[in-house]
């Protein structure tokens, strides 16, 4: 084993015992950790050299790697610390040097209930056909929230479940469910390549790892059409700004028929935010919207706008807004208004909720 492999063992090994969730390497810096949504710099590590860059970010990589690292300039894939850690890595490059972000994936899937999650999330594990999206900025555990439901349907349903990532991040073990994990890259050449055959390989659930574009958006609410249930995520703030998003992604001619997709096979969009918790670690404030006849009518009409008076009016279908959800942890002590003002879309009526409640 040579230095630089010895040096990114131990950061990685550093990386799972603090429990963080990335790990940083950018030249001009320490190693740096984030912990709780904050990052900490490793004060013991010396400050990066573009040698030490070069030798430890090449440390994770295979010749392959190396080879479309060189042409694309960036490169995405999942890297194993033996059976201790896993790790999805973004190898970049930033002023001309290497750089990486590599994102702790847990051993272990994390039930509903570990990641505090509302109960009615079982529901979703029950359903055999339509279309669940799962939405947030980056590194606000949708991946984690998605597992939890494709574990759960391991664990008590007798289906096949095919995932589709980019790179394969959670691993689960068979267990009544056949489960065929495809990573981009090395099982199929890309996203569109294993949409177009996913159907043919005979699927009860489809987890794609991300909506890129508006073909594995239409691929998705297809299968969702034809009788299975598809998972999938994307980066949006919102359910509203989610629908508005995968409508506009289409061009101006498809967008009709797009619609009406759509509002026939959404069943549900969560959103989640992770904030930090008063008594250490964090908690997700959530919205969730279910997709009932009124939201069928206003995604139909694209209406988007008046989706949140809908959820705000429909607690009793187990449907909440983000600040609702806010108030409640807020009230439970679970975390400060400050916190909350800050991923709140609306700060304004969050303080006007808290105030009525």
């Amino acid at each position: 084993m040579n230095d630089y492999q010895k040096a990114l063992d131990e950061l990685l090994t550093t990386t799972a015992k603090q429990n963080a969730s990335d790990l940083h390497l950018a030249v001009g810096r320490r190693p740096t950790l984030r912990i709780d949504g904050v990052l900490v710099p490793l004060q013991k590590e010396p400050i990066m050299t573009p040698e030490s860059a070069e030798g430890i970010v090449g440390a994770l990589m295979t010749p392959e790697q190396k080879a479309k690292l060189t042409t694309q300039r960036q490169v995405d894939f999942a890297y194993s610390l033996e059976d201790k850690a896993r790790f999805r890595v973004n190898v970049y490059y930033q002023r001309g040097y290497l750089a990486a972000a590599l994102r702790l994936i847990p051993t272990r899937i994390r039930t509903i209930e570990e990641l505090n999650l509302p109960p009615l999330l079982h529901d979703f594990t029950q359903l055999t056909q339509g279309f669940v999206l799962i939405v947030g900025p980056a590194g606000h555990g949708k991946s984690s929230t998605m597992a939890a439901l494709i574990d759960e349907i391991n664990h008590t349903r007798t289906d096949h479940v095919i995932t589709i990532e980019d790179p394969v991040e959670y691993l689960f073990t068979q267990d009544k469910c056949i489960v065929s994990q495809r990573e981009v890259g090395s099982d199929t050449t890309s996203f569109h390549a294993a949409l177009r055959t996913v159907l043919r390989q005979d699927p009860d659930v489809v987890m794609i790892g991300e909506m890129r574009d508006a073909v594995s958006i239409g691929t998705a609410m297809t299968a969702s059409e034809t009788g299975h249930l598809v998972l999938s995520t994307l980066h949006t703030n919102s359910a509203a700004q989610t629908i508005d998003r995968i409508i506009d992604s289409f061009p101006a001619e498809q967008q009709g028929q797009v619609t009406s997709q759509l509002a026939a096979t959404l069943v549900a969009i969560i959103s989640i935010r992770l904030l930090p918790r008063v008594s250490g670690g964090r908690i997700p404030a959530m919205e969730i919207m279910i997709v009932n006849p009124a939201i069928r009518n206003l995604i139909r009409e694209r209406k988007t706008y008046q989706i949140d008076l809908v959820i705000e009016t429909s607690l009793q279908e187990g449907m909440v807004t983000l600040n609702r959800s806010l108030v409640n942890l807020i009230k439970n002590k679970e975390i400060t208004l400050d916190n909350a003002e800050l991923v709140s879309l609306n700060p304004s009526e969050l303080r006007i909720l808290l105030e009525r409640t």
